[in-house]
């Protein structure tokens, strides 16, 4: 029977379930240019009205993996697995994941994107290094994970096409919002990886794709019941998105964060307690450990022996950047030409941040893209970053401010002070809200 792309819109339109084929035939028809993107887009305007049963989001994340090449690890002599955030500020939890992953004997070939509105991205992190190769072939992208344990890349194009394909859609037709959509284009490139497990950091706050609490745990649930009923064995941690998370927030700057938490030079609380939660988790999903204590225990001492900053080298050699980028990081991450500290207009207490606003003071100053074909300042943004609970005066500032002129330097200040509330006191905040494991 003739295959006709408008009456899978005009089911799922009227609010009716679509059969596993259905739903396949449709993507398939999408990657291949049978389905024109103007069906793409109604379809997806039905989906973000009627929503997707749990075996519809299954189906359609299974359907946008196979569009493309799977990968296969199986010449791998340990467990393969992942993580994945839905991004926030500050937020450079993958650059010490993967190497603290991989110094406990899990291969971590790390699929990563850019930054997306107000949130970084890690690829973008990594082009600070030079030479290092964030679209490598599949040849060299192999033999860093086989060297190092660890490679962090780009989305290559033989990876789930139909979700890059259809995500360039739903960002111009305004269907981004949709937990099925959201849930299928995160995941169909995960299964696409080859994974044996996966870890999802899913934040809620003021700097989270998903501000509220409810809508963080429905994403959450929604991940995790889809990837375990397309058979990748995966966990989420709901974390804390309304402070950045790191101290530093841009490109460069979250790099040198990176590299000091590894080495010992200097670890947020926060960021270190995320970190290794995340850590824990794989380790108890890929068995690398009996009990959340044998994790924890195991995922502190692969960071704190260094053997965790060792793979980090490694990895940063094996894709083509400075083999001695850890120990001259300061010969290779080049300053900005204006840094200067930024100071609140009262002595207070930070009691609320916008973290969002934070991010875009990152934009503002060059760290971030206004539109996707814009270039990036890896060396500005903010350290010394004030958090939540913090006494501010006038010696104690909000942050250091890293720009490129003083016109971008002024514009982020006043968006950067915008952002800082004071008050008498800071509200508590769980910096870990939840936990979703798979249903047995």
């Amino acid at each position: 029977m003739v295959f006709l792309p408008q009456e899978v819109i005009l089911k799922k339109r009227n609010g009716e379930t679509l059969s596993a084929d259905e739903i396949a035939r449709f993507i398939a028809g999408f990657a291949a240019g049978a389905v024109s993107p103007a069906q793409a887009a109604a379809f997806a305007m039905a989906v973000y009205f009627r929503d997707m049963s749990m075996d519809e989001r299954v189906a359609l994340t299974l359907a946008m993996r196979d569009s493309g090449t799977v990968l296969d690890w199986s010449d791998l002599d340990g467990p393969v697995a992942d993580k994945h955030s839905t991004g926030g500020v500050g937020d450079n939890v993958s650059l010490m994941l993967a190497p603290i992953l991989a110094a406990i004997g899990i291969y971590v070939p790390m699929i990563s994107g850019r930054g997306l509105g107000h949130t970084g991205g890690t690829l973008d992190k990594f082009d600070a290094i030079p030479g290092y190769q964030t679209s490598p072939d599949n040849a060299l992208f192999r033999r860093a994970v086989r060297e190092a344990g660890c490679a962090i890349i780009g989305q290559t194009a033989d990876l789930a096409p139909a979700d890059k394909a259809l995500y360039a859609i739903r960002d111009v037709t305004a269907t981004v919002e949709s937990i099925p959509l959201i849930t299928a284009s995160i995941l169909s490139k995960k299964l696409a990886a080859g994974l044996g497990a996966l870890i999802l950091d899913v934040k809620t706050g003021s700097g989270a794709f998903m501000p509220t609490l409810e809508q963080s745990r429905a994403l959450a649930e929604s991940l995790v019941a889809v990837a375990n009923g397309a058979g990748l064995r995966t966990a989420a941690l709901i974390t804390d998105m309304n402070e950045p998370l790191a101290s530093a927030a841009g490109n460069g700057l979250e790099m040198r964060n990176a590299v000091d938490f590894l080495t010992g030079a200097h670890q947020d609380a926060r960021l270190r307690e995320v970190t290794l939660a995340l850590c824990a988790e794989i380790a108890l999903m890929s068995g690398r450990a009996d009990t959340p204590e044998a994790a924890r225990q195991s995922v502190e001492t692969a960071l704190d022996s260094g053997r965790a900053t060792e793979h980090f080298s490694k990895m940063v050699a094996a894709l083509c950047g400075p083999a001695d980028f850890v120990a001259n990081m300061d010969r290779y991450l080049a300053p900005a030409p204006i840094i200067r500290d930024v100071f609140a207009d009262n002595a207070g207490i930070v009691g609320r941040i916008d973290t969002r606003g934070v991010g875009m003071a990152v934009v503002a100053l060059g760290g971030g893209r206004a539109t996707p074909t814009d270039s990036i300042d890896h060396r500005v943004g903010f350290d010394r970053l004030a958090g939540l609970g913090a006494r501010l005066d006038a010696s104690t500032p909000i942050a250091r401010l890293h720009a490129a002129d003083e016109a971008s330097a002024a514009d982020a200040e006043a968006r950067l002070k915008s952002a800082y509330a004071m008050g008498e006191s800071a509200p508590a905040q769980a910096l870990i809200a939840g936990r979703i494991t798979p249903k047995e």
